[in-house]
């Protein structure tokens, strides 16, 4: 048989150009048009006949080049844009999946950019470490990283290893920072103390000063460029100028020695000014004892040192010098601080890094949710593309070119996707700043350029390497034919890869529900004491009997309630103390947390009591102390009152026990605790009336302006001062809350897909079963029951997984909610329901279709 002069032509012109997306229309117009009409069957001998005529031309073509690259790359290129235009549905869902996939892949990736690179600044990073200590007690080792005053210095002299060490009282330590005075301005400013080799050790560059002894005496301070310009309006001729501190016992005046650069932004203890470590010890003798614990120890290794080997070595150092001291030393890298800040029994347990793993986990497997939408829908979807492939391997095309082919098809959906997701990052970065606590921002460097590019090939590869190497495996004669039967293997690959889906959309239902229900157990629990309606400020600058006076004054003030003075940070550190009884054995050693408190806090605070009393003003502030009942529990006291407490060279009878109360955050259990009583301190604590918090604060702002002229009055809610405990899990958990939805929104995409294809395909079934008298609910129950089905699937698979994860999470509370069955119920049948939804949108306008319409079909 000779094909027609046209059809001669068509083809000719096609293995020139390599163009086949209308060549079965075009062959059998020319063939209606030269021989009139025919049966399908006739129409189809007659293009295969010439396809197997053409062949080896077209093949002698490819081998002779005559087809560049550059002609292949347009022709895959149009025939894709030819395709996306033809079925848009499914080119919308597979381009809105993806491009949500990567932006939240994105701002995940930019997160954790961050997370991983906090406190990643100083030049000798590697060879930078923490001293850290292990205190054996009996119930467990305690990490802590306060180390003994002499330290740095005794390390730097007997361990050859060590370069340089330096002893830092950070700026934690003072968590009301303190006040910067000069002249009539008064700052806020946060503080820490170091010893001289600091700069040795840190990366802190002084821009003003001598490098080479910038903190020569107690009485000299260096300050940062901002807090230069805050007060001075330059950083220019300061060098000499003196400024007043107010910190409580460690106000004093201070020489500007220096002026150095602002830390860098991913630094996470943040300070103003930096004070000589002498000017501590002298205010604070106790300091140079190896008994006490309060300053950090940092230390540059020489290179090569192995750590193992240094930690062993140091372990018993503190023994050497205190032969009564209980501890262990050993070393961690300085940045390791940040992400894994968390010690369980002297090991480390994680910290921040498991909310790094988890969202790098979450992002990944939106990803790979948004790929399984593109293999799914372009599996389903291969018989609207099987003439496609039969014509051009009917031809010679050989596999490989149809892979490269379908792979590049993927790889434009992919791009597009891709610069789509980088305008919504774009438009959405501000927000999620807000969300996060973060200043991030997109910086097209070579580090995320170069990330962008493997996320683009590895998405290309993921999403289209299946319907690449699926659609190439047909045979030519058989789908020319007409004749290509779904296989189960692929029924079953395109059904598992739905239920994957769907577990991990199960699996974060699960998790937002149980982190929001532990976040609202935290903000509701019962503390022990009230921190509603309660405020906390600091008086810098003034003497005792000033603030004596103002306690008196403050609670005269309408809408007070009551108010108090403490030292140390409500709701963070309060350092800890090792205390004496009768009855103590010489090997029994454990830490009470040291409160101290001045008259009216305990009752400021409704803190109640279990036996005995609060502090008597009748009674000599050092010799009683109360007590909680996890104290009073630990040594083991049966009738505690009246009996005797020795610490720091005093005899103190307990006068009260309280009931036990959380005075750190919900992952600590209750810690043996014990107050001591000074008469006025300068935080003070007040509780306002419910109604006039605003009237009373304005007040109290009048009152300590009168007190404290020009002063910042700087006030919190305690309530928010707890929250912010929590703040790393409440931006996490806000973060699941909107990837979770993400994640089921596009799972239900590839879902709305495949029921609208199969909906399609089944139209014909659909027409006959509603001729022979079935139901339209009938109908709907037909279409959905196997999209049913795999939902349960996913749902059996998930649920198990997600017990265990939860389970994880919460373990990392001394508090926490019960796992309920109804959360895993609950998310189960929520994600049915929303399959349905998604399903129904399409089996119910299917089942509704006129069957004469259905039945006109082919």
């Amino acid at each position: 048989m000779h094909p027609p002069k046209n059809a001669l032509k068509f083809l000719r012109w096609f293995c020139r150009e390599d163009y086949v997306e209308e060549i079965e229309g075009d062959l059998t117009e020319v063939f209606e048009k030269q021989y009139g009409q025919s049966s399908r069957k006739a129409r189809w001998n007659f293009t295969w006949s010439v396809l197997d005529y053409f062949r080896p031309e077209f093949i002698k073509s490819l081998r002779s080049n005559s087809i560049n690259p550059f002609d292949m790359f347009r022709h895959n290129f149009l025939i894709s844009l030819r395709n996306f235009k033809r079925h848009k549905s499914s080119f919308l869902i597979n381009l809105t999946g993806l491009s949500t996939g990567l932006a939240c892949s994105l701002f995940i990736y930019l997160w954790i950019s961050d997370e991983l690179n906090v406190d990643r600044f100083n030049d000798k990073d590697h060879q930078l470490f923490q001293v850290m200590q292990n205190f054996s007690r009996a119930a467990g080792i305690t990490t802590g990283d306060y180390t003994q005053g002499p330290l740095a210095a005794a390390l730097a002299q007997e361990m050859p290893e060590v370069e340089y060490a330096t002893t830092v009282v950070p700026p934690y330590w003072f968590p009301n920072k303190g006040v910067i005075s000069f002249g009539d301005a008064h700052l806020q400013a946060s503080p820490q103390f170091v010893s001289r080799d600091y700069f040795n050790v840190f990366t802190c560059h002084v821009i003003q000063g001598n490098k080479n002894n910038v903190l020569p005496d107690k009485n000299s301070v260096v300050i940062s460029e901002d807090l230069a310009i805050k007060l001075f309006h330059t950083t220019e001729n300061i060098i000499g100028k003196t400024i007043q501190w107010n910190h409580q016992d460690l106000t004093d005046n201070y020489s500007i020695t220096g002026v150095f650069e602002n830390l860098p932004a991913n630094a996470s203890a943040p300070f103003d000014l930096l004070f000589n470590f002498e000017a501590f010890q002298f205010k604070r003798p106790g300091m140079k004892e190896w008994g006490n614990n309060d300053p950090c120890t940092y230390l540059i290794l020489r290179e090569n040192t192995p750590i193992d080997g240094f930690s062993k070595k140091i372990a018993g150092f503190i023994k050497t010098k205190d032969p009564k001291a209980a501890s262990t030393l050993f070393v961690r890298p300085f940045s390791d601080k940040y992400l894994h800040g968390n010690y369980e029994n002297g090991l480390p347990s994680g910290g921040r890094i498991f909310y790094v793993r988890l969202l790098s986990i979450i992002g990944f497997f939106i990803l790979v949710i948004a790929c399984i939408n593109f293999m799914n829908l372009s599996t389903a979807k291969a018989t609207r593309r099987i003439k496609e492939v039969g014509v051009k391997k009917a031809i010679g095309a050989a596999r490989t070119t149809l892979i490269w082919q379908y792979l590049s098809e993927s790889a434009l959906v992919s791009f597009l996707s891709l610069l789509l997701a980088v305008g919504i990052v774009f438009v959405l970065l501000p927000q999620f700043n807000t969300i996060t606590g973060k200043t991030l921002f997109l910086n097209f460097d070579s580090t995320l350029v170069t990330g962008l590019g493997l996320v683009l090939l590895i998405t290309s590869v993921l999403a289209g390497s299946y319907p690449a190497l699926y659609l190439s495996s047909f045979n030519p004669a058989a789908v020319l034919k007409g004749k290509l039967n779904t296989s189960i293997g692929e029924l079953f690959a395109r059904q598992g890869l739905v239920v994957f889906q769907f577990a991990v959309s199960v699996i974060l239902i699960v998790a937002v529900l149980v982190v929001y229900k532990q976040m609202e157990y935290i903000q509701n629990k019962n503390l022990g004491y009230k921190k509603e309606n309660i405020i906390t400020f600091e008086m810098e600058g003034q003497p005792l009997d000033k603030l004596e006076t103002f306690h008196s004054e403050i609670k005269k003030i309408p809408g007070v309630i009551n108010a108090g003075t403490y030292y140390h940070n409500l709701t963070g550190d309060h350092g800890s103390i090792e205390l004496s009884w009768e009855g103590k054995t010489p090997d029994q050693h454990m830490d009470f947390a040291n409160l101290e408190v001045g008259y009216d806090f305990i009752e400021t605070m409704d803190i109640e009591f279990k036996e005995g009393h609060s502090f008597s003003k009748e009674i000599k502030p050092e010799s009683q102390i109360v007590l909680n009942e996890a104290a009073i529990d630990v040594m083991g006291l049966k009738n505690p009152i009246g009996k005797t407490i020795r610490f720091w060279g005093y005899e103190r009878q307990i006068v009260g026990v309280t009931r036990n109360f959380n005075f750190e955050s919900l992952h600590e259990a209750v810690k043996p605790c014990f107050f001591q009583v000074y008469p006025v301190m300068f935080n003070f604590v007040v509780k306002i009336q419910g109604g006039t918090e605003q009237r009373t604060i304005q007040q109290i702002h009048q009152l300590h302006n009168t007190y404290a002229s020009g002063y910042p009055f700087d006030y919190k809610f305690l309530d928010e001062n707890y929250r912010n405990l929590y703040v790393s899990e409440q931006r996490v958990s806000v973060l699941s809350r909107y990837f979770a939805g993400i994640a089921i929104l596009i799972s239900c995409l590839g879902l709305f897909g495949l029921a609208a294809f199969t909906a399609e395909k089944r139209l014909k079934e659909i027409g006959i079963r509603k001729v022979l008298g079935s139901s339209e609910l009938g109908i709907v129950y037909l279409l959905s029951g196997d999209f049913t089905k795999t939902v349960i699937v996913s749902i059996v698979i998930a649920l198990p997984v997600s017990y265990f994860m939860t389970k994880h999470w919460l373990d990392s509370f001394a508090f926490r909610v019960d796992l309920e069955w109804w959360y895993f119920i609950g998310a189960g049948l929520g994600a049915l329901i929303i399959a349905w939804i998604t399903v129904g949108m399409h089996t119910v306008k299917a089942a509704r279709v006129n069957p004469t319409q259905c039945l006109k079909v082919e």
